[in-house]
């Protein structure tokens, strides 16, 4: 952890959003172990002169990780000029559990979070089970977290679908409820194809959503990994773009050359929809996240 102390009021990520500049930012997660904090560090650093408009923390399976989730995301805060997105999950815990965990947020310098319902404790494809005393859907928790203070409140939004989502329409319904309930703003699971995003962002305008649906992209690095990632998420990956990996998948410098191309090929495409930013899935590596704003000279408006 860094020892400067910045001690600067962070933004309103809501308020910044809604004025309708573009937002750039990246995801983080708490690792397990000190060789993987110190590389989280040399990121959030490396990250942090690319001056993102905010950088989010996940919240590990099942509530995990929520106290490194809790201090990281209290010390970016603290020791950074970064703007800390905090995940909050509904997974294993009660109303008084996130009640806990919202003002240790507070007190710690995180005035946004990202409200999630989380993956069923049992795993993907395992039935979701409430937790006695809890909550069982997202916009409760978006409902929940805003009545507690003066929080920016975001959600996650899905471009494929949702895994359990009986269809589409369904997903974009869900979204506006998010919004009713207090959402500000809306991240996506990682995808792979422009108009799937499009069509996420009209369907949930029919619905009455008018919040930033900011797209989230993942630069592929490592073919076996982006693909178990997708199969997890519900993500499709496109089989021709398949097959342009697999083709290269024994070349770890192609498959970087190639994931870095398919990432600014499909960051152009968005933004040239209107897309109010990007979010990039990092991984807690900087380098191929930087080569693709570099690339779409985004580095530039940094100075």
């Amino acid at each position: 952890m860094p020892s400067q102390s910045v001690n600067q009021p962070k933004q309103n990520l809501g308020a910044v959003l809604a004025q309708g500049e573009r937002s750039f930012s990246f995801e983080l997660f708490p690792p397990k172990t000190d060789e993987g904090e110190r590389q989280l560090w040399q990121t959030v650093r490396d990250l942090e002169a690319l001056r993102p408009t905010f950088v989010s923390v996940t919240y590990g399976a099942g509530g995990s990780t929520r106290d490194r989730t809790v201090r990281i995301a209290g010390e970016i805060a603290e020791h950074t000029t970064l703007t800390p997105v905090a995940h909050l999950t509904c997974v294993g815990a009660s109303v008084a559990d996130l009640r806990a965990v919202v003002a240790q947020y507070a007190a710690s310098g995180v005035n946004t979070i990202l409200a999630l319902r989380g993956d069923p404790p049992g795993g993907l494809g395992q039935p979701w089970q409430q937790h006695e005393g809890g909550l069982a859907h997202a916009d409760e928790l978006v409902a929940l977290v805003s009545s507690l203070g003066n929080f920016s409140v975001g959600v996650a939004a899905f471009p494929d679908g949702h895994p359990e989502s009986p269809d589409l329409d369904a997903d974009a319904r869900v979204l506006a409820a998010k919004q009713d309930a207090g959402a500000e703003f809306a991240i996506t699971q990682f995808f792979f194809q422009a108009r799937d995003y499009v069509a996420l962002r009209d369907r949930a305008a029919k619905h009455g959503c008018t919040m930033p649906i900011v797209p989230g992209l993942m630069p592929v690095t490592n073919v076996a990994q982006i693909e178990r990632f997708a199969a997890l998420s519900g993500a499709a990956f496109p089989p021709d773009l398949a097959g342009d990996f697999a083709r290269v998948k024994d070349d770890p410098a192609a498959v970087h050359a190639l994931g870095v191309e398919v990432a600014v090929a499909l960051a152009q495409e968005l933004l040239n929809e209107g897309a109010p930013g990007l979010h990039f899935y990092t991984l807690n590596r900087s380098t191929s996240t930087r080569e693709v704003y570099h690339a779409l000279g985004l580095d530039r408006l940094a100075q």
